[in-house]
């Protein structure tokens, strides 16, 4: 049986596809800022609607559930947007998909099994970079403070319940953030400028919403990569794994430990072990990357695929 669809303007979408109100708008370098004013609205629409429920709930159980309420809200308003912006660009422009598959010559099982190892080889060769980073921004007393204030505002985070940590951590995240930096933002700038800068450009714009400087460098790292997996496969469903790994891994570890600060692997192994093991996370990436580099492209801004919409039956098809 065919999947269910809905008629609009003569043209057939699929209804199961939940990404497909949102193929025909791609924007470019001023859209991208467009969208991130709508998220700090969402931002500040979230924000209030928490303040509101402070007057109903118990601080202790709002401090601990609140994320699961701003969270998606941050992302509404930028959704809202996109949807409208899409339908009125049905009618005259070409649209793209925000997921497709192309990953051949592999199987989609050995894909996956390439990402997650691509995922945690990139978390080994970042924490170099990210703890010079972190050393870096905190030498000063009033950078220092502004760290620390940072760190409460995330053991807020994961200090609650740990379903409702992973939740928002490790299931909202890779989900609502993929849809915007590499769904929304990559897929548009990778339509109109050449790849390697749409793939930089939207890692800084990952970094910047992340709003501090600790996250910045290792969400620009993570999201080169991330633009790179999706640039050669067009898929955001590969992307948002590794987000979902990167992000569920550290919410795990985070019930292991009592560190009042971050923790980085260089300051808790032995000097010849990380070496080793920063040897094999460098060896795993190059190979990962390498592999992602074998699927051929289909045109020049990636393996992206347009919206293939169905012929409108007439009344000379509709009974055949």
């Amino acid at each position: 049986m065919a999947a269910p669809v809905f008629l609009k303007k003569g043209r057939k979408v699929n209804n199961y596809d939940l990404f497909a109100n949102h193929a025909w708008y791609t924007p470019g370098v001023k859209g991208m800022f467009g969208l991130l004013g709508w998220f700090l609205l969402g931002n500040l629409l979230g924000s209030l609607v928490v303040l509101v429920l402070g007057a109903f709930v118990p601080q202790e159980v709002l401090q601990k559930y609140s994320m699961l309420v701003l969270y998606p809200l941050s992302f509404l308003p930028a959704m809202v947007y996109v949807a409208g912006r899409s339908q009125r660009n049905s009618l005259f422009e070409t649209g793209y998909k925000l997921n497709s598959g192309n990953w051949a010559p592999f199987k989609c099982w050995h894909i996956a099994l390439i990402t997650v190892a691509l995922t945690y080889a990139t978390m080994v060769v970042a924490d170099l970079p990210n703890y010079y980073n972190y050393k870096l921004t905190t030498a000063s007393p009033g950078m220092k403070a502004f760290y620390d204030a940072f760190v409460e505002i995330m053991k807020t985070i994961v200090e609650g319940p740990f379903w409702s940590s992973f939740l928002v951590t490790a299931i909202f995240a890779p989900i609502f953030e993929e849809w915007l930096c590499r769904g929304m933002v990559l897929r548009g700038l990778l339509t109109k400028m050449k790849p390697f800068w749409a793939i930089v450009i939207s890692a800084l714009f990952f970094a910047l919403i992340h709003m501090n400087p600790w996250q910045a460098l290792n969400a620009f790292i993570l999201g080169v990569v991330m633009g790179y997996v999706y640039y050669k496969t067009g898929s955001l469903l590969l992307t948002i794994l590794i987000h979902f790994v990167n992000n569920g891994t550290a919410v795990v570890l985070s019930q292991f430990t009592s560190q009042e600060t971050e923790t980085y692997m260089i300051e808790t192994m032995d000097k010849g072990e990380y070496m080793a093991l920063y040897a094999v996370g460098l060896v795993v990436l190059v190979a990962c990357l390498y592999a992602f580099r074998r699927i051929p492209l289909q045109q020049e801004r990636g393996n992206i695929d347009t919206v293939e919409l169905p012929i409108p039956e007439t009344d000379a098809t509709a009974g055949e």
